[in-house]
């Protein structure tokens, strides 16, 4: 594992306006950032365009990082953030792309690779971004992240539908399960919080450290792209880990219990990444990737808070305080729907949300679920703008997410307490390479 880059190195690149980095806490983090600043194996770690930054000769590291504030490889066969350890603070934000010129779009999602890998290694946006342009420029970097950290930061990217229109040359790049979502029973979707052409979800374990990663990104992206809407979360509703307690959801009840997990290989080839076989032709490039469904779900909290415990256990199917299984002892019990209560009725009732979304009654679909929890202000009449930004990634949308949520529009007790106000759906695609960036994929 290479050494920790020592302070007079650091000293030494801050003075000269090379590549100033955050200090970073924590053994493997540490060495993350010693290796993918020092940019040995990357073509886009250090350098930018029309300036090249001297850089030490540092091997790169893939070891896990450990604890919270550690560093996580920006670069692997999948992108990070989709089965990480789900982290605590998510800044997520859709954009329509602004300019007609494909090179453009090009250009930027290659600046886009090189600031995201630094900032998730720890570093500023841009080599010396904080003050290394000097008095009479923009600074590179905004600066609000700076000694920080690189808190577990992970920066994925998605593209919606709508990018493959005529408008660069892609129709014939389109994935074929990356389909618009169909209407659901009950959605009052608002068309400022749904859509979009492209997507970066930033998620670490400091609120700020996630908002500096999409605010930077977007700033490089003036001209090109414009905010279409975005959602700040708190408090991950979903555990992608067996190392992680099940978290629990603005309801107060344990969310994600049966998740789909990082150490279920066979689970994830199963239900998350997009397989060769899954894409022919023009969106072959999306084997290994994932797709992204994304729906804010505002929950009418003042009414849960008045719902006797019964009734919510019931509405949810589970043991408020514990987690189990109605009928059942323990969280992690195996759920029984032939299992009666003493009313003679079936103990998790017929329309009990974890009835309905459990994979027994889906043909066996499940998705790997990487929610948040949100609290907007209030609505103007004095009630919580708040629930729960449901993000799920799979295989396919259309026979995953889709029959999932049609049982659950039609027949989910939960829906008296739930408002879905917005919705998007987005290819993910796979890990990067070393050399590779973002654009590449797409314009082959």
């Amino acid at each position: 594992m290479p050494e920790p880059v020592d302070g007079a190195r650091e000293a030494g690149d801050e003075a000269g306006g090379g590549v100033s980095r955050r200090r970073l806490l924590g053994v493997s983090g540490t060495a993350a950032v010693a290796g993918i600043v020092a940019g040995a194996t990357s073509t886009y770690a250090v350098t930018q365009a029309g300036a090249a930054s001297a850089a030490p000769d540092v091997a790169a590291t893939t070891a896990p990082a450990l604890g919270l504030e550690a560093a996580i490889p920006f670069r692997g066969e999948h992108q990070a953030g989709i089965v990480t350890p789900a982290q605590d603070r998510l800044h997520f934000v859709a954009l329509d792309v602004v300019t007609k010129d494909p090179a453009q779009l090009r250009d930027l999602l290659r600046t886009w690779t090189r600031a995201a890998e630094r900032m998730t290694a720890g570093a500023e946006a841009a080599p010396g971004g904080l003050v290394g342009g000097g008095p009479n420029r923009a600074p590179e970097d905004t600066g609000e992240a700076f000694g920080l950290p690189a808190s577990g930061l992970t920066v994925t990217i998605g593209y919606g539908p709508s990018l493959f229109d005529d408008r660069f040359g892609l129709a014939d790049r389109k994935p074929a399960a990356l389909e618009e979502l169909p209407a659901f029973i009950g959605d009052q979707l608002d068309p400022k919080r749904s859509g979009g052409d492209l997507c970066i979800q930033a998620c670490a374990n400091d609120p700020q450290v996630a908002v500096h990663a999409v605010r930077n990104l977007v700033r490089m992206g003036f001209g090109v792209v414009s905010v279409r809407w975005s959602q700040l979360g708190f408090g991950r509703t979903s555990s992608t880990s067996t190392s992680q307690a099940t978290p629990r959801n603005m309801f107060g009840f344990k969310d994600g219990t049966n998740n789909v997990k990082a150490e279920e290989p066979e689970g994830l080839d199963r239900h998350v990444w997009v397989a060769p076989e899954d894409e022919k032709g023009g969106g072959a490039w999306m084997a290994g990737g994932s797709y992204l469904v994304a729906r804010r779900i505002r929950m009418h909290i003042e009414v849960w808070d008045r719902t006797s415990l019964q009734e919510q256990e019931d509405v949810i199917g589970r043991d408020k305080k514990q987690g189990a299984p109605l009928g059942q002892a323990k969280e992690f019990d195996t759920l029984d729907f032939a299992k009666k209560g003493p009313d003679g009725q079936p103990a998790i009732p017929m329309r009990a949300h974890v009835r309905l979304a459990h994979e027994s009654q889906l043909g066996g679909v499940r998705i790997l679920r990487r929610g948040y929890n949100f609290t907007d202000g209030s609505d103007g009449v004095g009630h919580l703008d708040a629930g729960l930004f449901f993000i799920a990634y799979m295989r396919n949308p259309g026979t995953q997410f889709v029959p999932m949520q049609r049982a659950l529009a039609s027949k989910d007790l939960l829906n008296e307490y739930l408002e879905h106000n917005g919705s998007a759906v987005f290819a993910c695609p796979p890990g990067l390479k070393d050399g590779e960036d973002w654009s590449q994929a797409l314009f082959a």
